[in-house]
């Protein structure tokens, strides 16, 4: 069947129309044939966000914003956008406002609530949040920061001016003067410091031969260690911490007044006995010195025994006189 030219004409119009129509849809991010549910969101501030910015749930694109427009003369947004069908929330979940990357630009995802109440139609106005940004994060970070640095920088100001009132002339001169000293110092130091390298460079050869020597006496010393050891020094030193404590005992006892050498030590009066009796031996050992005849008469042809008169000044009788 042929067609007319005007029937040819109609036709052309029409799609043309259609593709207009289909066109402004897609730019303005409302496909012509879409049953997606709308819901409404209220801002006070939206960041830059754009009309046909995806709108996500759990990080999957479920639908895009639509418009945005003023709703009250207080500069509050009213955000329009869609969500698909195939996943049903609660009416109380939130369309959060976030950056979208590091770079800038925001995004709404919805944070779905499943808590029994009624869920969200087409038409609903969504309660809102916003997330704070990288941007708004660093910001307030900063400004606590910024704060500081300012007031260190006001005192560091006000120090310099201290200080430079405290450096007359006279003290320059002195700093001056120190710093000159301090750099004599230094060469000093360093002249000494050549000096040493210098020595120990000219005697290399002794200093090894002395380490090599502290090396053969610790060898020595930790061959001494091993004899006495296998010679029983720890046997030894048992034995004589046995001995050191049987003596702190009889210490002990002696303290108490045990025993011959304790009651000696704490009775007096057998001291005071020792020492007469001492003293008793020591006449008499003085008076037989003395005076043997008094204790041995020896008569050879039988002749009688004469009786023994003391002679006066008799030692022994001073003696007991003392």
């Amino acid at each position: 069947m042929k067609l007319s030219r005007e029937i040819k004409t109609g036709i052309i119009v029409i799609s043309g129309i259609l593709l207009f129509i289909l066109g402004f849809s897609y730019l303005k991010s409302t496909p012509l044939f879409d049953d997606s549910k709308v819901f409404y969101a209220v801002y006070d501030h939206v960041g830059g966000l754009q009309p046909g910015t995806q709108v996500s749930i759990n990080g999957f694109g479920v639908g895009k914003v639509q418009h945005i427009r003023f709703k009250d003369r207080e500069g509050n947004l009213l955000v329009t956008f869609s969500v698909d069908n195939s996943f049903e929330f609660s009416k109380n979940s939130k369309a959060e406002l976030y950056d979208t990357g590091i770079i800038g630009g925001k995004g709404i995802q919805i944070k779905p609530v499943f808590d029994g109440a009624a869920l969200a139609k087409s038409g609903d106005t969504l309660p809102t949040e916003t997330k704070p940004g990288l941007t708004e994060l660093v910001q307030q970070n900063l400004a606590p920061l910024q704060l500081k640095i300012e007031g260190a920088v006001g005192h560091a100001d006000s120090l310099l001016i201290n200080f430079n009132e405290i450096l007359d002339d006279k003290t320059k001169r002195d700093l001056r003067e120190s710093i000159g000293g301090l750099n004599t110092l230094v060469q000093s130091f360093q002249g000494s410091a050549n000096t040493l390298n210098e020595l120990l460079a000219n005697n290399k050869s002794q200093l090894d031969s002395s380490i090599t020597n502290i090396n053969h006496i610790t060898n020595n010393f930790s061959k001494l260690s091993d004899s006495l050891a296998g010679a029983g020094l720890a046997k030894t030193m048992r034995s004589l911490e046995s001995t050191v404590g049987n003596l702190d005992i009889l210490l002990a006892k002696i303290e108490k007044g045990e025993g011959s050498l304790g009651k000696l030590m704490h009775n007096e009066e057998l001291y005071v006995n020792l020492a007469n009796a001492s003293k008793e031996l020591d006449l008499l050992l003085q008076d037989f010195r003395l005076n043997p005849k008094r204790y041995v008469n020896v008569s050879v042809f039988g002749k009688k025994q004469k009786e023994y008169v003391v002679p006066e000044n008799d030692p022994a009788q001073q003696l007991e006189k003392q």
